[in-house]
This record gives C-alpha cells, structure tokens and sequence, in this order.
C-alpha cells in the first residue's frame, strides 16, 4: 500500500509546499500530491516538476465544488502534467480532457460535498458508481470513506474494493495508525494524508513534521502483508 502525502492542510495546498516538498522527499516519500487551491498555478507547476525530476509521482485533488471549476482544475492538471488526478465528479468530460495526456484518473465515488468535503451514500452506491467509473476507463477511485456521513468507512473501503480491479485510493481524514491498517486490511492500494502530519494528530507525542511523517511511513509498512513462513515438521 503506498502512502500519498498531500502538501495540505485543512483541503488547501500550504504556502511553503516547496519547502516541505524538499524535507518530506528527504524522508524516503515518493508519492506526492497538492490540491488546486492554496497557491498559485506557478507554484503548482513547479511542484508538479520537481516532483517528477526527483524521481516520484505526483498527484493533484480537485476539490472544487462546482462543474465548471471541477473541469478547469482538470484543464490544469493537463496542462501542467501531473501523473495521476484525483477527485472531481464530472467523469466522462473530465477523461475528454485528461485523456490523451495520459494522466490517471481517479474520481470521487459517492455522493461528495462542501469543503471541507463531506461523503453522502452507503455502500451499494459506492460499489455502483466504482463500477460505472471504471467501466468509462478511470484507472481506479479516490474514495473519502472517513469523511462519511451516511455509513461506516471501513464498509465503504470493502465495498469499494469488492467492486473494483483498479487501483483505490482512500483519502481524507486518516489520521491515525488504526486507521492506516483498517485502510490496508479493508484492500486500499494507497492513501493519502496532509493535516494529520501537518497538525501533529498522527503522533500526538510528537511535534515535527519530520517525526510525523516517519511514523506515517512506520505504519505503513506495518500494515503490509507478511510473508507466510514455512514451518519444519
């Protein structure tokens, strides 16, 4: 399971993202996003880039709340070109315009709104709306499953991952060990988490970004999979 750290805090991209960028890829983390707001287009342009050159992926949430502005943050991951795109619910016009970028799309299932995002419907509506994403060519689902309002997260993930051969990715709100193995024994592929780290509610001993986001990786590699040791008889 890979460990998605969002250069945010409270759903903004913070201003001195290219600073913890440099500190956080320090740290052994490779797989780094920021959301469409926060800073400017310059900026994320340059995240995007050093990123990509220093050898990771990166990724960009959308976190608009209405079509239009969903559609114009896709038109910005495109144009700056950031590997993977997550969120949005505007499915089939948005792979029209991240589609020949190739660009991985994982949009939003459920019923998402507000900011900070909140997640309406239960499990049989996420299973459906991971199987009509998929089946319209997104590679996976950005499922914000401890943001749930209506139904219980670790059922959302299973239901999600019973429903999908794509990569899922749980977002929002993860903040503790608990919650990184719930996340991996439910079948996520990956997760993200930004304010958790940023406000120390991780590791709540602890004060540094850099202690926090050592534990998150700790975690991380807690929560994956044993190999089965053959016993002599």
């Amino acid at each position: 399971m890979d460990f998605i750290f969002m250069l945010t805090r409270q759903d903004r991209t913070v201003t001195d993202a290219e600073r913890v960028l440099a500190e956080v890829f320090a740290l052994g983390v490779r797989h780094i996003g920021f959301k469409d707001i926060g800073v400017d287009r310059t900026v994320l342009d340059r995240l995007n880039r050093t990123i990509k050159q220093d050898g990771g992926t990166s990724y960009m949430e959308v976190v608009s709340t209405t079509p239009e502005a969903c559609l114009a943050s896709a038109r910005v991951a495109a144009e700056i070109g950031v590997d993977c795109l997550l969120g949005g619910t505007e499915v089939v016009r948005t792979i029209e315009i991240v589609g020949r970028s190739g660009i991985a799309f994982y949009p939003f299932v459920g019923r998402p709104e507000g900011h900070p995002t909140r997640l309406g419907g239960g499990p049989d509506s996420v299973a459906e709306d991971c199987r009509r994403v998929e089946a319209l060519g997104c590679g996976g689902v950005d499922l914000l499953a401890y943001r749930a309002t209506d139904a219980d997260p670790v059922g959302l993930i299973a239901s999600a991952r019973a429903s999908l051969a794509g990569r899922l990715i749980v977002a929002g709100s993860i903040d503790s060990p608990l919650r990184v193995r719930e996340v991996a024994m439910a079948g996520a592929d990956a997760f993200t988490i930004g304010s958790a780290a940023f406000d120390g509610s991780f590791a709540p001993n602890k004060g540094a970004l850099a202690s926090q986001v050592e534990d998150i990786l700790a975690a991380t590699a807690a929560s994956a999979p044993q190999p089965i040791r053959e016993t002599t008889p």
